[in-house]
């Protein structure tokens, strides 16, 4: 064998597999609710490895959740996008503002609900268990804030564009995940009051969180057909899209290691 192709075979070993993006609809219950969420992996990645929880916005399970869940996948997660509503998701913001607002009214089953799309995640034969992150958007940046707060064991949770107001934090209760929550400054859906009373309850269950303030950005700006609906007050933002997105990236290495 020559030198060159001995060089040749050595460098093809040592190069890592590409990476092989394979995904699953995966249906499972909460009580007598059927829901059906998303799985994403590396399907050329071996061994276990951290396990990220997606919660979509308040439209439901749609292609943007599924995008989220693509990418961390292609960063090498497991991710599943869960289904909170246990119906299509919808276009309506009024039948949206309806199925949402089950879960304002009823924080337990918020949590509850989020929590069955968890243990999806953590019986995933590739997850380790012991390292496991959750992420919403919009109505699933205020999900995965209330289930922190609720002592869920989590190494952190990260919210984008999220509702602030009315999370729930009953005292005594360990706060385990780290916090982190990506926020337009110019989001109008987020009165001043809600950013302040959200920050006090945070200080108060000694959680360690950190808040990121994107200027001229408002709210869901992770979305790219956030235009599309119409709504004053609520856009994509590309920069702060992909600014967030590197923020939750160096996150992740804090709280999985690298």
């Amino acid at each position: 064998m020559s030198r060159f192709t001995a060089t040749f075979v050595c460098l093809a070993l040592a190069a890592p597999a590409s990476a092989k993006l394979a995904t699953k609809t995966v249906e499972y219950r909460h009580g007598d609710v059927a829901l059906k969420g998303y799985l994403a992996w590396d399907d050329a990645t071996k061994g276990k490895r951290p396990g990220v929880l997606v919660v979509h916005e308040f439209w439901g399970l749609n292609d943007h959740a599924r995008r989220q869940a693509d990418k961390l996948a292609e960063l090498g997660y497991v991710a599943f996008a869960l289904d909170m509503y246990g119906v299509p998701a919808t276009d309506d913001p009024h039948k949206a503002g309806e199925m949402s607002g089950h879960f304002r009214n009823n924080r337990k089953l918020m949590i509850d609900r989020a929590k069955a799309g968890l243990e999806v995640l953590l019986k995933n034969e590739n997850v380790d268990p012991k390292r496991i992150a959750a992420i919403g958007f919009c109505f699933g940046g205020t999900t995965v804030l209330q289930l922190a707060l609720s002592g869920a064991d989590l190494a952190g949770v990260v919210s984008f564009h999220g509702g602030l107001g009315g999370i729930e934090y009953q005292p005594g209760t360990k706060v385990k995940a780290k916090i982190l929550i990506l926020h337009g400054a110019d989001d109008p859906m987020i009165p001043a009051d809600a950013i302040t009373a959200f920050q006090d309850t945070l200080r108060k269950a000694g959680a360690d969180w950190q808040m990121v303030y994107y200027g001229g950005a408002v709210h869901s700006f992770t979305n790219e057909k956030a235009d599309a609906v119409g709504m004053k007050g609520v856009a994509y933002h590309k920069p702060t899209a992909e600014r967030s997105w590197a923020a939750m990236q160096q996150f992740f290495k804090e709280i999985f290691g690298a």
